[in-house]
């Protein structure tokens, strides 16, 4: 019925056809911003704690801030979960599945980790998607015989991520 429906609209006021195979233009995939969301959330994480600690709870401003490192944490859960969904989505292919067939339980973990994150306040969890999406990262670039490096990240947290060795 929708199709019959727009088929109509075509034929009067003829749409333009629009085509696409992914959801982003092919070959450059990227986790970095799952990379940087990640470590966002532990940014968010540690200032909630410090605000917690040294804020007046009843204050307005205390108020204002928690609810931007909230939002702040629920926002970028949800871009580090899309991001890797669309990589692992589109890009993974069978002969990334076979060289990496473990990628499915890495992906999965960072799933169950930034659903986690975003219900909970815990650093734990919030390093451990970190550590997660590293791992992602690191077999993304495998896939693409491009060696990794770690190295401590230039911002708080300052934690350890996974970047291509160009």
């Amino acid at each position: 019925m929708i199709h019959s429906l727009i088929s109509k609209l075509d034929s009067k006021i003829e749409l333009e056809a629009a085509s696409a195979h992914c959801d982003i233009p092919c070959k450059i995939y990227d986790p970095s911003g799952a990379q940087i969301a990640a470590l966002t959330i532990v940014r968010m994480v540690d200032l909630i704690a410090e605000t917690e600690a040294n804020g007046d709870k009843n204050s307005v401003g205390y108020l204002n801030s928690m609810s931007r490192f909230i939002t702040t944490k629920e926002e970028h859960g949800h871009k580090c979960k899309d991001e890797i969904r669309v990589i692992w989505g589109d890009y993974f292919k069978a002969p990334q599945f076979e060289k990496h067939p473990e990628i499915h339980d890495v992906t999965h973990n960072i799933m169950m980790l930034a659903s986690k994150c975003k219900q909970e306040i815990d650093r734990d969890n919030a390093v451990a998607l970190v550590e997660a999406v590293n791992q992602f990262a690191e077999i993304f670039w495998d896939t693409k015989d491009v060696k990794t490096k770690r190295a401590v990240c230039p911002y708080p947290p300052s934690l350890e991520v996974v970047y291509p060795d160009l």
